[in-house]
């Protein structure tokens, strides 16, 4: 060969080799592995597999995947995974790919126990027909259920502390509200990432991720926490938790009036109403001269009046007073204290309290309108929370004379009290009977957390439902709060519903 032929060849090479090179760069850079993700997994085994992909030099992941849905007892999706322990913040921007099949695809941020199907977890999913929810699956192999957010988010967030899970939404990037929050017992470590599910056996969506930023958060500092109140609003027939709204301070005692129309609670001494469908600003309700009102405030069945517990700044022993739905001159009703009011009778003329007159909290009656008191239970230790079933046949309380708190029930006049609980685990408090007479709620403490007889804030708990006729109870949520996450009847008046406040120390 000649040194002419033999240059011009290497010439070639070279420029083959560059142009290798070149395209080997520009495929590296649209196509760079998996990002901050260690890998990718077809959680649930569906039959179409997913991928994922990431692009560097835009920083956009994008996830394709199938699976029947991330719901029930089981699921089926697309996850791109990473292995994270303590607390974390992790945002993104979320987008589909075209119209989609199914209506009900998600995509999302989800923590998890495992890579399993069945595995505890929770997720900020964005529904195709733009609804927001925080799903989560407190058991292994159980039900899911949903906090549900707003519609029309593009921007999540999954944050984890401690315990606590917790969803942020927003349109575009900002402000990024708290829409919900669970109590989820995760492992320390487990599984964090993004998912993507097409809710169709056989059909694969595609989902982009921008905007994507993990970072891990600082322990809380447990000596200065302050409080955020979460209004929420339980649907009992299928478990799931909306948010009304939240407060960077302490509500109490949500109860529902009988039109339906407010939620009233109590906050800093005062009542307010607050609309469960379209909560803007509440709106204080005056009650005169009554500004140190506690969490045991009831509405009359037919709405005409509001009986409170108020402490009065001469003693600060609370007394029960009625003051007018709309608000006006409190009206003393028990001149001796303390007395605490849980219950209202059907027909508006008797109401019930627990009161100390003997060294010894028990449960009585006093007509409405003022006069003598009438004591119905004697037992020692704490009687209270007494509330009329809707017949006003049957008063409902909780009494700690069996050791510890129990629900119990007693014929109107005080007759036949029957104990309708017998949890060895629990301690039993504020049972409130559903309008249609069928439910009853109540909330519980986990024994060894309190005395019998205290019901303290700041505690974890469970609201559990049992039929009014007597059986077993069964769980409906576990949740942060306790002294003013029930302690009145909160039932909305379709006996659906049920309103409630759990807590945050942030």
């Amino acid at each position: 060969m000649s040194y002419i032929n033999f240059k011009f060849m290497k010439s070639i090479y070279f420029v083959k080799t560059f142009v290798v090179l070149l395209f080997s760069f520009f495929l590296m850079s649209a196509h760079d592995g998996a990002g901050i993700f260690e890998g990718s997994t077809d959680v649930g085994n569906p039959d179409v597999k997913g991928s994922l992909s990431y692009n560097a030099a835009t920083k956009i992941y994008t996830l394709a995947g199938a699976g029947a849905n991330i719901w029930n007892e089981s699921d089926q999706f697309h996850f791109a995974w990473k292995k994270e322990t303590g607390n974390f913040s992790f945002a993104t921007k979320v987008a589909f790919e075209g119209k989609g099949v199914n209506a009900h695809r998600k995509v999302g941020i989800m923590i998890r126990e495992s890579l399993e199907g069945n595995a505890k977890y929770a997720d900020v999913a964005v529904h195709g027909d733009g609804l927001t929810s925080l799903q989560y699956r407190s058991e292994t192999g159980k039900e899911t259920r949903e906090v549900v957010g707003p519609k029309g988010a593009d921007y999540v967030v999954l944050e984890r502390e401690g315990n606590k899970i917790r969803m942020k939404t927003a349109t575009g990037q900002y402000p990024r509200n708290v829409t919900g929050e669970v109590e989820l017992n995760i492992p320390e470590t487990c599984y964090v990432g993004l998912f993507v599910c097409s809710h169709e056996a056989d059909v694969k969506e595609t989902a982009y991720f921008t905007e994507v930023d993990y970072k891990k958060l600082p322990q809380t500092n447990p000596q200065q926490p302050t409080v955020t109140s979460i209004l929420e609003i339980l649907d009992v027939t299928t478990g799931n938790r909306t948010t009304v709204k939240e407060f960077n301070f302490r509500i109490e005692a949500p109860n529902w009036t009988p039109d339906g129309k407010w939620l009233i609670y109590n906050s800093g001494g005062k009542l307010y109403r607050l609309s469960p469908d379209k909560p803007g600003e509440p709106e204080l309700i005056n009650t005169g001269f009554a500004t140190a009102c506690n969490n045991d405030h009831v509405l009359s069945f037919d709405g005409s009046f509001i009986a409170i517990s108020n402490s009065p700044v001469e003693d600060r022993r609370s007394r029960v007073y009625t003051v007018p739905l709309q608000g006006g001159i409190p009206r003393l009703i028990t001149p001796i204290g303390p007395s605490y009011l849980h219950g209202v009778s059907p027909d508006g003329k008797t109401l019930a309290y627990c009161a100390d007159r003997n060294g010894n909290f028990d449960v009585y009656i006093i007509p409405a309108e003022g006069g003598n008191e009438v004591r119905l239970t004697t037992a020692e230790g704490l009687d209270d929370g007494p509330e009329y079933s809707p017949d006003g046949k049957y008063i409902w309380f909780n009494s700690v004379r069996s050791g510890l708190m129990q629900v119990w029930r007693m014929k109107a006049d005080g007759t036949e009290q029957t104990q309708i609980t017998f949890d060895e685990t629990r301690n039993s408090w504020f049972p409130h009977v559903s309008p249609d007479g069928k439910q009853v709620i109540f909330i519980t403490y986990y024994k060894g957390d309190l005395e019998p007889g205290q019901h303290l804030a700041n505690k974890n708990v469970e609201l559990r439902l049992i039929p009014s006729v007597g059986g077993e109870p069964k769980t409906l949520v576990k949740l942060f709060g306790g002294q003013g996450t029930i302690n009145v009847n909160s039932w909305a008046p379709d006996s659906k519903r049920l309103a409630f406040v759990s807590y945050r120390l942030n």
